[in-house]
Order: structure tokens, then sequence, then C-alpha cells
């Protein structure tokens, strides 16, 4: 597992932009060590629903990112429980077992990258 806090990070020109007057500006979430090489399998926008969660399962040979778009969320891997908040990110490694749970009365929004290797 690995945990991106967005807070903690800070914005930097993007490589094309001017450094001393950028149009736009980034965080890099991840980097190419980061994830696993491999094919994605899929990009989801996934909404979950206020005080709901999905199903804990596991993946044999698929990496999964997740982006925290809106909301607050606890997410279990491997029965270890993380806050995830706006802009915060996570990725689940091949065989990890994970859930997500809302914990707001506000539906909370999330991208999910499967990277197969």
């Amino acid at each position: 597992m690995k945990i991106v806090r967005s807070k903690q990070l800070t914005l930097e020109p993007a490589g094309h932009e001017d450094p001393n007057d950028p149009g736009v500006v980034k965080k890099v979430l991840f980097h190419l060590h980061d994830l696993a090489r491999g094919d994605i399998q899929m990009v989801n926008w996934a909404v979950l629903y206020p005080n709901r969660s999905f199903s804990a399962h596991t993946h044999r040979t698929m990496q999964e990112v997740f982006i925290i778009v809106s909301g607050r969320v606890i997410a279990s891997i491997d029965g270890q429980d993380v806050l995830l908040e706006k802009g915060d990110a996570l990725v689940a490694e091949p065989g990890e077992t994970h859930t997500m749970k809302n914990v707001t009365t506000r539906t909370a929004r999330f991208i999910a990258i499967g990277i197969v290797s």
C-alpha cells in the first residue's frame, strides 16, 4: 500500500511551462517507480453512497490506484484503516484485500485505475 496526501505536496509548474510564469501547476501524485509496469485494465469514475462501502476483495494481478475527488472515506487495506480526503490517493497492490467506506452523509467520488502486470 502507498498513500499520498495531497495537502503535503507542493504545486509546481508543469514541465512544458515557463517556471517563472506558469499557466498551469501540478501536484505529482505518483512517479514511474510508484506504479506497476503493465497495461491499463480500467479507469473508473466511481460514486460511493453515503455511509456505504464496497465489498472487500483482492486482485491477483492488478494494482489498483484510487484518487479521492470528493468526500471522506476510510480505506482498509489488509485490515489497516486509513482516512482519505479530497486530493488523497492510495495504491492497493496485487493480493492486498481492500475496501472503502464513505464515512459521511454526502456522496464520495473517486477515480480508480487498474494496472495489470
